[in-house]
């Protein structure tokens, strides 16, 4: 998600989720090659498993920013076929791609040339007016004869005149039936669901017919639904951490970050939702939201936000350093 899961966010999310495969927003490729590429790939050690997502249609600019990327320990590498935006629409990238298969089959293809990694595509089940089940299967079929193997399918087709990219999440409408059926149709392939997930229980009802569910606003609204994600899903036995040993323990890493010079609004503002349905979320969220942003802004606004989730001052105080 553009400009929402940079590496302080996946950071955030790992200390509740120590199994989710976690998602970069998406860079284009350009912007590697040309811009500040140790700044757009740049992740911290503990964050993995990791895919970075890309955005391009130029098979040779893509396979450059996957060498480029392959250094930083990546887990796997996305391209994006998916987003409607009219600045994704403009450098010929995103949803777009899905009405030339071919072109978007050359660049996995140059992708997976250029680095020993899983290719992967995410996309929607159809675009404009071109959402034929058929026109899903020849796109889904052209690009894995070039070796992509796992496909992350909005259930939703994108309108890319006409609506925005937040009325493209919501306006067209929903259709499981078709992911499972892609799913059917080519058994050989990993298919993975997107779209209208809120709950882990709704993620179990999808996997008894695909085989991965990926889900987006929600955990950034209410991220500690990851919480039960390595149990139900990842065999894992211990027990979730509390609200408050993720906040402690995301404390000590934005003392680290703030000594690097980032500004403490940058980190805390992925947190915003951490409470969210307990007592008091909403007196942390405006603490955080009217003090964070200010040019000064230290650690000590954080403590005491979660301060306000637990009357107890004092005691964030000194978990914070402990």
């Amino acid at each position: 998600m553009m400009d929402w899961t940079d590496r302080f966010c996946r950071y955030f999310f790992r200390l509740i989720s120590q199994h989710a495969v976690l998602y970069t927003e998406m860079v284009t490729s350009g912007a590697i090659i040309h811009g500040d590429a140790h700044r757009h790939l740049e992740k911290h050690r503990h964050e993995h498993p990791v895919a970075l997502q890309l955005g391009g249609s130029d098979p040779h600019d893509l396979a450059r920013a996957c060498k480029i990327a392959r250094d930083y320990d990546y887990a796997e590498i996305n391209l994006n076929c998916g987003c409607p935006s009219n600045r994704v629409q403009n450098g010929r990238f995103g949803a777009v791609m899905m009405k030339d298969a071919t072109t978007t089959a050359d660049c996995v293809a140059a992708m997976r040339d250029a680095v020993d990694l899983p290719i992967t595509v995410k996309h929607r089940i159809g675009v404009d007016d071109c959402d034929s089940y058929d026109f899903l299967c020849d796109f889904v079929g052209t690009v894995a004869n070039a070796g992509c193997k796992v496909f992350l399918v909005h259930a939703r087709k994108a309108w890319l005149k006409g609506l925005s990219p937040k009325q493209n999440r919501q306006v067209p409408t929903l259709d499981y039936q078709r992911v499972y059926r892609l799913k059917k149709d080519f058994p050989q392939l990993d298919i993975i669901i997107n779209g209208g997930v809120n709950t882990l229980e709704q993620a179990s009802e999808h996997l008894q017919f695909i085989d991965g569910v990926m889900l987006g606003r929600e955990v950034y609204a209410n991220p500690y639904i990851l919480a039960g994600v390595d149990r139900a899903f990842y065999g894992a036995s211990e027990a979730p951490k509390s609200r408050h040993q993720i906040a402690t323990e995301f404390l000590i890493f934005v003392e680290q970050e703030l000594s690097r010079g980032v500004k403490l609004q940058s980190i805390t503002r992925h947190m915003l939702g951490l409470f969210h349905g307990m007592p008091r979320a909403r007196q942390f969220r405006r603490h955080l939201s009217e003090n964070a942003y200010k040019p000064n802004a230290t650690i000590d606004v954080l403590i005491d936000a979660l301060s306000l989730t637990t009357g107890t001052s004092a005691a964030c105080k000194v978990n914070s350093t402990s």
